[in-house]
């Protein structure tokens, strides 16, 4: 199979943050096939790419970036009242949802407006307002790059946990995830309305009985009025993971900060708002050099032009430690590092 190569490529429009890196060579992966045979320097030295939604790039690439472009929506099996969807991981994620709604096929609304690919929703468990999209995940198909061999992972297989997956942590790099199958509700589904900023958006409208188009269109006024639009100032979105820290911990940090929000998170565990922990360490809004803390977002990170990855990571690193100073809470990167050091 012809290898679509094309060499000293600019990257400023293939990642949301937007900085003017290079990369030596980007192939376009449209099949799997394309995969299997790839010669051994591409093997050991390669990043994979697929919306850019969600990486943090430093400096130039010198590996060669394979570029997700496996697109494709098939329904493989259908009953009274699910489908099985399978869709090429090059797919728009945002766009797929869309696509599920107008088929009126429930399960990934509160999904809205997620920045990516599908190939990433897995890979980094997407999630937003109530629903994570194992919930609705069947199984995928991935090719070793190493050993030139396609394996299918299960929803066990694939070992989901918050934003985590197994391919964030012992396949990391190992695996290019080619279509994703999710199995969807045609009829006696539910919306999961329990986030509460979706029922406020809802009685604002009058809508009592919300369908999924509703939930949806609640999503992305949520998003769009909280998140700043890539397009317009360079970002990736949330830049931390929530912390999960013990119970107990949260009950030190509740006497002495007793506005600190939380969830629930499994057995002796609590989940906290890593952008409230950045707010309260007085960062939000933080500007430096072409970088800085967005002002109505802490969570988010942003780039404001003819900036360096190195910056926005810099940053990061006074973020991690002014809130381990103040909280003793260590805040984990939920981006992925294209760097030397990482």
């Amino acid at each position: 199979m012809t290898m679509d190569i094309q060499q000293n490529i600019s990257l400023k429009k293939l990642h949301t943050f937007g900085f003017d890196v290079k990369a030596n060579q980007i192939l376009h992966v449209y099949h799997e096939n394309q995969l299997l045979t790839l010669p051994e320097d591409i093997k050991q030295h390669h990043h994979i790419l697929g919306g850019g939604s969600n990486i943090l790039i430093c400096h130039d690439v010198d590996r060669t970036i394979l570029k997700n472009e496996i697109k494709g929506i098939d329904i493989v099996a259908e009953n009274d009242s699910t489908v099985t969807v399978e869709v090429g991981a090059g797919e728009n994620w945002h766009q797929f949802v869309m696509w599920s709604i107008s088929h009126k096929l429930g399960g990934l609304e509160n999904l809205s407006l997620i920045p990516g690919t599908v190939g990433a929703a897995p890979m980094q468990n997407i999630g937003a307002y109530g629903v994570e999209q194992n919930s609705c995940f069947v199984q995928l198909t991935a090719v070793d790059i190493q050993m030139g061999k396609i394996h299918t992972f299960t929803n066990d297989s694939c070992q989901f946990g918050y934003r985590e997956s197994v391919f964030k942590r012992s396949a990391k790099g190992q695996y290019f995830i080619t279509r994703v199958q999710y199995i969807l509700k045609k009829k006696n589904y539910t919306p999961n309305i329990s986030y509460g900023a979706i029922k406020e958006v809802l009685l604002s409208k009058g809508i009592s009985a919300p369908d999924i188009s509703d939930v949806s269109q609640a999503v992305i006024d949520i998003r769009t009025s909280k998140l700043p639009d890539p397009a317009i100032i360079g970002n990736a979105g949330s830049f931390f993971k929530n912390p999960v820290i013990s119970t107990a911990h949260f009950k030190k940090l509740l006497d002495e900060f007793p506005d600190l929000p939380s969830y629930p998170a499994g057995i002796d565990s609590v989940k906290v708002p890593a952008g409230w922990l950045i707010e309260k360490s007085g960062l939000k809004g933080y500007k430096t050099g072409h970088v800085g803390v967005h002002q109505h977002q802490a969570l988010v990170l942003v780039h404001f032009g003819e900036g360096k990855g190195s910056e926005i990571l810099s940053l990061s690193n006074k973020i991690i430690d002014t809130v381990w100073q103040n909280f003793n809470v260590r805040l984990e990167r939920e981006v992925n590092i294209w760097n030397d050091n990482f």
